[in-house]
């Protein structure tokens, strides 16, 4: 994906990097922005979109580069990750979502590689990958002189504002916890206060929790708990990476990948009230390659086929997938009409 400006009010927004917001409804630009103040100013990243987002660093200076992570910036949420002028002839950025959001918006398409690892990190020589460690893509960003601050702005095409991107982020959450907090538009109306009320009711939480620091810790924490809607639960030792489909409009759309730890359960995004979806899931080594049991893939699915891809994705059209460098899965029908909760168990 190549790097185009977005157009905003104002002088802070500028040299913006947009990355895909692959939703049911719609598509979305999401940006990284960045402004700057002179030397003395610390690097803060602001997240402006309805997700959470942890981020990682890159810098490099006469030809060495390091690199650290991880940075959790909640929505509408700045937060410091470097004090005082960066020691750096060049800065790069990688994000990443929490697994529930699936296929969430990802500024990270560009052409820099360096080293990551999936827990917390500071690597010193960022362009050779040690065990443990491996290489993901990094967009470079270049500040300019700002007012007061070095500042990188996350943004959708939504063009929230710091409350704004607030709200959406329980919104959106809220859902994923089966509740009806729906749209997400960033509007604390009063279908979002009753969804907010009823899950503040629910986990016996104080009146004013929403404005707790932790509050998206609750709602995370919530939405990767089986209960109402529709849930994966994952009781092997492997990693599964679950993909669903569902009916749009009449349009089938399949949506991956939500990566599901040993021992967890997830609650994937599903829009309004489905009576029918379908599954698809995979079991992946440390490696990210497919675990093989009795000389097969292990795999959980159906005879329904549907299209995927090995890398993120959100898929409208299911004919001939292989003819679209696709791949044919087979998905299991999953009934929703007669219960208020189903789970399916990965085992």
């Amino acid at each position: 994906m190549g790097i185009q400006a977005i157009r905003r009010a104002g002088p802070t927004m500028a040299n913006a990097i947009p990355a895909r917001c692959l939703l049911v409804t719609a598509a979305a630009l999401a940006g990284l922005v960045l402004s700057a103040r002179p030397a003395a100013a610390d690097l803060k990243l602001c997240n402006r979109t309805s997700y959470v987002v942890d981020t990682a660093i890159a810098m490099e200076e006469r030809g060495a580069a390091a690199s650290r992570g991880w940075f959790r910036i909640l929505p509408g949420q700045c937060r410091a990750i470097l004090q005082g002028q960066p020691p750096a002839d060049a800065i790069f950025l990688h994000t990443r979502t929490p697994a529930l959001y699936g296929t969430a918006p990802l500024a990270s398409a560009g052409d820099n590689e360096f080293c990551i690892a999936d827990s917390d990190f500071v690597i010193a020589g960022a362009r050779k990958c040690r065990s443990g460690q491996h290489f993901a893509k990094f967009n470079a960003v270049r500040p300019t002189a700002i007012e007061q601050d070095f500042a990188v702005y996350l943004a959708e095409e939504a063009e929230y504002s710091d409350v704004q991107a607030r709200d959406a982020g329980i919104q959106r959450l809220l859902i994923a916890a089966g509740y009806d907090a729906t749209p997400i538009d960033g509007i604390r109306g009063s279908k979002t206060e009753a969804a907010l009320s009823q899950f503040i009711q629910d986990n016996k939480l104080s009146l004013t929790a929403a404005g707790r620091s932790d509050f998206f810790d609750l709602l995370l924490d919530a939405a990767q708990k089986p209960g109402s809607g529709f849930s994966w639960c994952n009781d092997t030792v492997h990693t599964v990476m679950a993909a669903i489909g569902m009916e749009d409009a009449g349009v089938m759309i399949t949506r991956g990948w939500y990566r599901v730890e040993p021992g967890k359960c997830l609650r994937p995004d599903i829009t309004g009230q489905p009576r029918r979806i379908y599954s698809f899931a995979e079991a992946v080594d440390s490696e990210g390659r497919p675990v093989t049991r009795s000389g097969g893939p292990l795999v959980w699915g159906g005879a329904d086929i549907l299209c995927t891809r090995s890398s993120k994705f959100e898929i409208a059209d299911q004919t001939d997938c292989a003819a679209k460098g696709l791949a044919a899965s087979g998905f299991a029908a999953v009934d929703l009409t007669e219960r208020g909760a189903m789970t399916v168990r990965f085992k």
